[in-house]
């Protein structure tokens, strides 16, 4: 079912903003998918001590998941087809389904069997900004509207702590995701009675459609046909996206999945220091999703064009990163805070960079598609570091990855640079 206009639909009353109003709701639904992804995180240091789970076999539970998110491309292959209004809806309804089972999970393998079912579910989130920012959005604002729904990511992880102390104080760990999978199932709601396509959605007003559409590059306008995966997979553009999400995202999975049993198992904090800390490098995180489109913006004004403005705001989080190799040098378990929360900084401020470039550089229908493949590779990034980091943590340690994960940006910023051409 495609999201397409109907003639006859009655007009009601303009909404002001009605994109911005949209992109708000979108934020509810990143914060709620985050939210349900974080909640395993935290609970990881009194679930695994309950069920006798071993780092080992936790990389395997956090591993399954990143093997479902990885079928992004079918999810966003699907979204493309369907529209945002339908097909985003039952992704977040699964999800949500999905993450309110996890109160009937014992041992790793149903742990791992349910996280495979969410990733599978909540790939979802990344395909369908994409494609909600290049429908709404001319390409001025595209990066500020990534950038805000993207926000959503990082509060997810936000609330996840607190969320979790007062499920573990209150009954147990299950209560957490028991509350994280109602709120989305809200959210739901909400969304279908809200969104629409700007060609059919009856609260735009003239004024802003033709803000919207004057501000949209024509060869990016949707094609009668859409270009065929194999075509699209030889575009170097896709895989200068790619690549570099692949090097940036395991960052994003220490800081999600691992750090709270790093600050537990390392540097000796409780529940309640879980609840009062882990949330800063989220915090930091938010800044960058705002702070890399306030640099693209600042260039864009000196006359550097779009596509090398994104550029070098990649490569200013690239440089920033190269401060994460420290966290594991620091004496002080503050100054070890403190550099994880540049670490947020500098991954979102460089992610909701390269992530936004699917919108400048493919046509509306292909862009949840593209976006789902770079989604793919971001995840094969994080499941291979959690497989070398599960098997190996135990023996040698946290502080050898630091390094590595302070080092690969750099990397991505030179295929970045290499791989990616500017629209002619």
């Amino acid at each position: 079912m495609n999201d397409t206009a109907h003639p006859s639909t009655p007009r009601l009353r303009p909404f002001p903003y009605l994109r911005w109003s949209i992109i708000a709701l979108f934020v509810g639904a990143t914060i709620l998918n985050y939210l349900a992804r974080s909640v395993l995180g935290v609970a990881a240091p009194v679930i695994l001590r309950e069920q006798a789970i071993s780092s080992e076999q936790y990389s395997w539970i956090t591993s399954a998941f990143q093997i479902g998110v990885m079928f992004q491309p079918a999810i966003g292959y699907l979204l493309d087809g369907a529209g945002l209004r339908i097909g985003f809806t039952l992704c977040v309804a699964v999800w949500s389904l999905i993450t309110m089972a996890h109160i009937w999970a014992q041992g790793w393998p149903s742990f791992a069997g349910l996280r495979f079912a969410l990733g599978l579910a909540e790939g979802s989130a990344q395909p369908a900004g994409q494609k909600l920012v290049a429908e709404w959005f001319p390409a001025r604002e595209r990066g500020l509207a990534g950038g805000i729904y993207n926000i959503g990511a990082s509060f997810g992880a936000v609330f996840a702590p607190p969320l979790v102390a007062w499920a573990v104080l209150t009954q147990s760990w299950r209560l957490a995701f028991l509350v994280a999978g109602a709120l989305g199932l809200v959210w739901c709601v909400g969304w279908l009675f809200w969104y629409q396509t700007p060609a059919r959605h009856r609260r735009l007003s003239a004024r802003e459609r033709i803000h919207i559409e004057s501000g949209q590059e024509q060869r990016l306008s949707a094609g009668a046909k859409r270009q065929r995966l194999s075509k699209l997979l030889r575009r170097r553009d896709l895989w200068g996206i790619a690549l570099p999400r692949l090097l940036a995202d395991p960052v994003w999975g220490m800081l999600s999945f691992w750090m709270p049993l790093y600050l537990v198992r390392v540097r000796g904090f409780d529940l309640t220091q879980l609840a009062i800390f882990a949330w800063l490098p989220f915090l930091a995180a938010d800044l960058g999703c705002l702070f890399g489109p306030a640099v693209v913006a600042y260039l864009q004004r000196r006359g550097v064009d779009l596509i090398d403005a994104r550029r070098w705001a990649f490569s200013l989080g690239a440089v920033l990163m190269t401060g994460m190799a420290f966290v594991g040098m620091a004496s002080n378990p503050y100054v070890a805070i403190a550099l994880l929360c540049l670490g947020g900084f500098a991954h979102q401020t460089l992610s909701v960079t390269v992530i936004t470039m699917a919108s400048d550089l493919f046509p509306r229908d292909e862009v949840a598609t593209v976006a789902g493949f770079a989604g793919l590779a971001a995840n094969l990034g994080v499941l291979l570091f959690t497989l070398v980091l599960g098997r190996l943590v135990d023996q040698i340690g946290y502080g050898p990855f630091f390094p590595v994960l302070g080092m690969l940006d750099l990397l991505g910023a030179i295929l970045l640079w290499t791989l990616v051409r500017k629209p002619k």
